[in-house]
Formats: structure tokens, sequence, C-alpha cells
């Protein structure tokens, strides 16, 4: 016999301001997005829920959620393409508002003059979306897949709120992150990351299938991506210690171009080297922010080259 779970009432480790702390309420999303309703099942607990194998479902929740809490009438992504946890999305925002804050006297910043800069934004344009919505922010969105650009400006221009608040940039070189982005003068808030986290196809597919057992309680599984993901959103060559070490290097160029880099850690080991790449550059400020996204914890490391009252002076001229 099958006992039914009892859920806590909010996921105590999101950010308190995340707005998908609680278990999704289905018969609302179903309301707001008709087309979710032949992938809501009842699982083995009684409880409504997707299959989250089938990346179609998953795409299907992720409008769904876009659309009830972030206003978007219009969101996909080519098949294949990453189908990235909105809750997880969210979170990053969110401390990134806190440490926007942290430098703004304690009152988080908001409206379109604030400028994030997000390093690979995807197909998915989930974190120029979840910025707008939320804090009003503008983007500039880099990418290195033309694919991706084109199903991102796709997004943008088929909801108003984001036309005239996230621009797109492609990235012509692959090895540089913010040469040929950063313009002559432009100044941005804070630069965002989620870099690939595998440094080959092979790790990728391994790191997939651990998770994929874990999730069937070690059952033999094929390798399928239920949250998609091309090759450049997945791995990159180095993982993602070379590209974040990259990006430390490339940002001592464009230290008064930028209050605050961040970016992604999923892997704790990697820490201390990165920790060594910012003291080689001379960051003024080093911040490593913990962040839970369901059974995995991740990190995000922030720096600067800014003194506190240069930081106090860039919100406050």
């Amino acid at each position: 016999m099958i006992v039914k779970r009892v859920h806590p009432k909010e996921k105590l480790i999101l950010h308190p301001r995340n707005k998908h702390r609680e278990r999704y309420d289905f018969k609302l999303l179903i309301k707001t997005c008709p087309e979710l309703k032949p992938f809501v099942l009842i699982n083995k607990f009684d409880d409504e829920s997707i299959d989250f194998f089938n990346p179609e479902a998953v795409k299907m929740l992720n409008k769904a959620l876009l659309k009830q809490y972030y206003n978007i009438d219009y969101w996909d992504v080519p098949k294949g393409y990453l189908c990235p946890p909105i809750p997880g999305r969210a979170d990053y925002i969110h401390y990134i508002a806190d440490l926007l804050g942290e430098s703004n006297n304690g009152k988080i910043p908001t409206g379109k003059k604030v400028k994030v800069l997000d390093i690979g934004v995807g197909a998915n344009c989930a974190y120029p979306i979840i910025g707008n919505s939320e804090y009003g922010w503008s983007f500039v969105g880099s990418e290195i897949d033309a694919v991706a650009i084109s199903s991102a400006n796709a997004i943008i221009k088929k909801n108003a709120s984001l036309k005239e608040n996230v621009t797109l940039r492609l990235q012509p070189n692959s090895h540089e992150i913010f040469y040929g982005i950063i313009q002559k003068d432009e100044r941005f808030e804070v630069s965002i990351c989620n870099p690939p986290f595998h440094a080959s196809l092979a790790e990728a597919q391994a790191g997939t299938m651990r998770k994929l057992k874990n999730l069937t309680g070690g059952k033999a599984v094929q390798p399928t991506l239920n949250f998609g993901g091309k090759n450049t959103e997945l791995w990159a060559e180095g993982g993602e210690i070379k590209l974040v070490r990259n990006m430390i290097r490339e940002s001592k160029k464009f230290a008064d171009s930028c209050c605050w880099f961040t970016t992604l850690i999923s892997k704790e080991s990697n820490l201390p080297s990165v920790n060594q790449a910012l003291k080689n550059v001379g960051a003024a400020e080093v911040k490593t922010i913990a962040m839970g996204q369901g059974n995995k914890v991740s990190r995000i490391v922030a720096w600067t080259f800014l003194k506190p009252e240069q930081r106090l002076k860039w919100f406050n001229p």
C-alpha cells in the first residue's frame, strides 16, 4: 500500500521571494494554460504531477508557469534545446537582487535603468523574463548559438513587456566572454552566467545517467535529457572551471563597465580554483552565495573591483 506523502507547505530551500516555494497548483496552471492538462497525471502517491522524464511535459509546465507568474503569453524552445527549471532560475535572480541591494543602502534597485548582462542567454530567455517581470530590469543577452538567438528573439518579439527591455547579441568568438559584447562606455549593474557544467559530451551523459538513476531508485535507464540541452548548453571544453576562469581574467579588463560580476558554480570542488583566480586578478570583494535547487545545492560566486563607496556612488550618482 502506497501512503500519500505529506508535503511541507513551502520549499524552504528556495529564496523567500521565490514564487515557486509552494507545490505546483496544477488546477490553476491548467486554467492559465489548458495545453498542460493532457500532461498532468496522478502519481503513485496520489498527487497531481507530470512525467518529468517527458521533455514535452516539462516544456508545457514551463509555459504554464511563465504565463501564470510572469505574464508571458508566448514561450517556446526548439526541439533539443534546454528547457530550464523555472524555480531555480528565479532563485538566481532574487539572490542577485539582494546583492545589488547591499550596494544600494539595503534597497533593491528596480526599473529599466538597472542593466543586466546575461552571458549565454539560451534559447529559453528565462533569466531576462524573470528579472524583467520581478524587478523591471533591462537585459542584454549574449549567445554563441545563432539558433538560440533566433528562438530567444521570437520570445522577445511576441511579448510586449520584453520588446523594449531585452536585447540580444551574438558572440562571434566562442573563446571570449565580454569582448565583442560590452560596448564602449556601456555600463552594467551586474553580469550573470549559468555555465555548462561538464567538460565533454560523455561526462554530460554520465551525469544525466546518475541523475536518472537517483530519480528511478537505481533502475537502468536511457540517458534521455528531460530538460533538453544542446552541446553548448551542457558541456564546454574544460568544463565550467575553464569558462569561469576565462571570465574572471576578462572581467579585470571590464572592471569599470560592470559593478558586480557573477556566475553559478555547480561543483563545490571548483571553488578553490575560482577563488585563487579572483585573488590573482585583485578583486576588491568576493562573495559565495549558497543556493538550493530541489535536491541539488549550487552556489553563486560574485566579485567586484569596486570599493564599497564606489559601489554606493554607482547606484546613487
